[in-house]
């Protein structure tokens, strides 16, 4: 069969043809993975042959500058199947393979970016764009009309009625009476007991702790317990991990060589420490940013300003990259665009290539923000190896430091490690011989310098006797710190004019002016955590908001511009973002204030007219039932069984080694979260292999800026409540506590409930179990197993049945 030749664009026409969603209808990550992930590779690799612009005209017929050339298709027809990426010609043609022409001809595409290709396809392949190819015409002042880009204005409260408690409800209750909608009734208490103790320490509360809250017919009674948890350490646990998904934090690199980070458990511990510590947020996100630039008292304060700019640190990269100048352009953009994310709610980076087509944010914006990254050495201890040349040595903290460890190894590991370096090193030089003699590199010299790489890297975090060293991952500012120029298209080579290291136009508030010395991240962490930057303090409290009641204010919590979605409550967010500032930007206050309003202790209720007028919810008729997070969930089940272990994780077995991951096993580096006792927030996290009781619960994809998670429910996740084998385990040791075999069916029954529900059994409940359990032993009986192990194997069964229920995964 002859090759079919087509090129690349060709394929990505008929992928898009009749298939991707209107602008307005693409979920926010959808919209986001294209214009970071794909547009950029279509502008540098195909509008040179196939868009409006090509001398000679399109090549096939085709445009790929516009949906409607898109949509129009090219001379060889369809080519890809939306949603099936193994059917369509694109990815075939990417990958090379089938009798297809590797697409683009001169240089064929990064694994990486052919996965993010098949991703796309597999979405269905959005496509952001509509009508033809015509540049925006960016209009900074015109665009300060939009209404995230005005400064946030003072607000009073609307007058309210005797249902709402604080200003928060006055607010609420004015925007549902404008709808003509009535609130439902209040929760009952162990129900708004149980939300709260999730919402705010991620755990359930113990039978004991719902006695004492029913119990206390004090005024104050909700409030004491708020108080309660927010004073948990396990509060930073939680409230941390919401941080850590916008953080897109991760220990390893993803991408095509997966490489191991092995301090980045400094900066998940940095980051729960400061939720407990209730940290403000302009220092901690000026801490983030710049905090190797700002000092410190004491060794200890240095050391941890250092390790905080680790946000910038572990997101992914491409360490196989063998441009170094590519790699840190593209190290660069994923540091503008979780800033920009992350802090500021801006999709900043889709300014790369070309003006942003949505926000007044012109490319030399973008530049002027990248050029601060360019000037910053990114540092996350990883070696540099024949198949990952893009290594960077750890920072190395203040020596009086007081900060915690990883485990050392022993000076008998040591000196193996040493010995094995050593007969590597003799391998390698003869397998360099080889090569001399054959004209070719041997493939064993690979492997082998692969292996000495990732050992001189490991024995790099230890001295001669096996201790570790005070090692962390962040940045540093460069020595020669320089302004840098717009690259055309976002390509390499093709430079325009230099821009000034700057921030973006658009956004008012104070504009530190930028020194010659240092990149600039002091002086822009300066414009990010300043109450008069208008996105700042409004994205944080609509992320608290979103936390606790289900969907932001504003429902798109990355993205203020002007394809996010509008507040459902203008005035609230403004006057919320106000008084966060004025209280210090403190997040437990702002917590506080929220969860004791009367909008927090509504149930959640059906009202069949509230529905009809606003099934989703928008006027907060009633509480929002939400499903338990990945974390919640398997920390629950740990806890109800008496087996979590609540003391915080040092380190991070990660931190074993470095190199690729695929060498973990070698290494005895556990990933799996069967593997520890202590809360799922110390779990490792190593980019595309989540552990499994994580990733099946719409863990967030850590290799993205995630201010909201999916929200799915599938097959599989009742199937694996009912087969995993871990999940057995806690609900047999859950059995323990149920009371022993002299207490009544009845009495452990309603035990059980208490455990796993929060709430005692119905009688209804109690004779479905006593059947449940009769015949489970019934049919056990048949075994030849004993009557003893039967009966407690029964009522593991009982309670893993109740760990599957729609009540125990979801808040009412």
């Amino acid at each position: 069969m002859p090759a079919r030749s087509f090129s690349v664009p060709v394929v990505v026409l008929s992928l898009l043809a009749g298939s991707a969603p209107a602008k307005d209808k693409i979920p926010d990550d959808q919209l986001k993975f294209f214009e970071s992930k794909i547009r950029p590779v279509l502008i540098e690799k195909c509008y040179s042959c196939h868009s409006g612009d090509t001398k000679n005209g399109p090549k096939a017929g085709l445009t790929l500058d516009s949906s409607a050339g898109v949509l129009k298709g090219g001379d060889n027809g369809p080519a890809v199947v939306p949603g099936n990426a193994k059917k369509s010609l694109l990815f075939n043609a990417l990958r090379g393979i089938d009798d297809v022409v590797v697409m683009p001809p001169k240089e064929k595409l990064t694994p990486d970016v052919i996965a993010d290709f098949e991703k796309w396809i597999g979405m269905g392949a959005p496509d952001s764009r509509d009508g033809k190819a015509t540049a925006m015409a960016i209009d900074v002042e015109k665009g300060k009309d939009h209404w995230a880009f005005q400064a946030v204005k003072p607000v009073t409260p609307p007058k309210g009625t005797e249902w709402a408690n604080t200003d928060v409800d006055r607010f609420v209750e004015a925007k549902r009476t404008e709808k003509g909608l009535s609130p439902v009734p209040d929760s009952d208490k162990r129900t708004l007991l149980r939300r709260v103790y999730f919402d705010l320490i991620g755990l359930p509360p113990t039978p004991e702790q719902v006695d004492v809250f029913l119990n206390d017919t004090t005024t104050d009674a909700f409030e004491k317990v708020v108080d309660t948890l927010l004073a948990s350490p396990q509060f930073g646990e939680k409230w941390g991990r919401h941080w850590l998904d916008v953080a897109r934090y991760a220990e390893s690199s993803g991408k095509e060589r997966n490489m191991a980070y092995p301090h980045a458990w400094r900066y998940r511990n940095y980051v729960i420490s400061s939720f407990n510590a209730d940290k403000p947020i302009d220092q901690f996100f000026t801490e983030q940013l710049a905090g190797d630039l700002m000092g410190g008292k004491d060794d200890t304060e240095k050391a941890e300003r250092i390790i905080a700019t680790g946000f910038l640190a572990v997101g992914p990269k491409s360490h196989a990259e063998r441009n170094p100048r590519q790699f840190a352009l593209d190290v660069a953009d994923e540091q503008t665009d979780a800033m920009g994310q992350g802090m500021l709610g801006l999709t900043v980076a889709c300014a790369r290539c070309h003006d942003h087509k949505f926000d007044p944010i012109p490319t030399k914006d973008y530049y002027a923000i990248a050029g601060i990254f360019t000037s910053t050495e990114t540092r996350v201890g990883v070696p540099n190896i024949l198949i990952a040349r893009n290594g960077s040595s750890a920072i190395t903290l203040p020596s009086k430091a007081t900060v915690p460890v990883a485990p050392g190894i022993s000076k008998r590991e040591f000196d193996a490690l040493n010995d094995r370096l050593t007969s590597l090193k003799k391998q390698r030089d003869e397998a360099l011989e080889e090569s001399r003699k054959a004209g070719e590199t041997p493939v064993r010299f690979v492997g082998i310098q692969t292996q000495i790489g990732t050992i001189e890297g490991t024995l790099a975090m230890y001295d001669e006797s096996g201790q570790p060293k005070k090692l962390a991952m962040g940045v540093v500012d460069k020595f020669f710190p320089k302004d840098m120029p717009v690259h055309i298209r976002g390509e390499l080579e093709k430079t325009g004019e230099t821009v000034a290291r700057g921030f973006v136009q658009v956004l008012g508030g104070t504009k530190p002016k930028l020194t010659r010395k240092e990149s600039g991240r002091r002086e822009l962490a300066d414009w990010v955590a300043n109450a008069d930057n208008p996105l700042t303090a409004r994205v944080y409290v609509n992320r608290i908001w979103q936390h606790l009641f289900g969907r932001g204010i504003v429902a798109s919590p990355d993205n203020f511009g002007t394809t996010g979605q509008t507040p459902t409550h203008p005035e609230l967010l403004d006057y919320l973002a106000g008084s966060f500032t004025k209280n210090g930007w403190s997040t437990k206050k702002l917590i506080r204030t929220l969860v004791v309003s009367h909008t927090y202790r509504m149930s959640s209720k059906y009202h069949v007219g509230n529905y009809g007028s606003d099934p989703d919810n928008l006027t907060l008729w009633r509480m929002s039932k939400r499903r338990l997070d990945a974390e919640s969930l398997r920390d629950s089940m740990y806890a109800i069984a008496g087996e979590l272990d609540t003391k915080p994780a040092v380190a991070s077995p990660v931190a074993k080694t470095s190199g690729l991951t695929q060498q973990f096993g070698r290494f005895g580096v556990a990933t799996s979260s069967d593997d520890t006792r202590h809360r799922s927030v110390y779990i490792p996290i190593v980019r595309d292999n989540v552990p499994e009781s994580l990733e099946l619960f719409d863990f967030a994809e850590p290799s993205l800026v995630s201010g909201s998670r999916d929200d799915t429910s599938v097959p599989a996740q009742g199937l694996y409540l009912l087969n995993n084998t871990q999940v057995m385990k806690l609900a047999d040791a859950t059995v323990g506590k149920l009371g022993g075999r002299n207490q009544s069916e009845v009495k452990r029954v309603d035990a059980a409930f208490r455990l796993v529900l929060g709430r005692p059994a119905t009688k209804a409940e109690t004779d479905s179990a006593s059947k449940f359990l009769n015949r489970f032993k019934q049919t056990e009986a048949r075994t030849s197993r004993r009557p003893g192990e039967i009966d407690r194997t029964a009522w593991a069964a009982l309670v893993q049945a109740l760990f599957a229920t729609a009540e125990f995964r979801y808040l009412d």
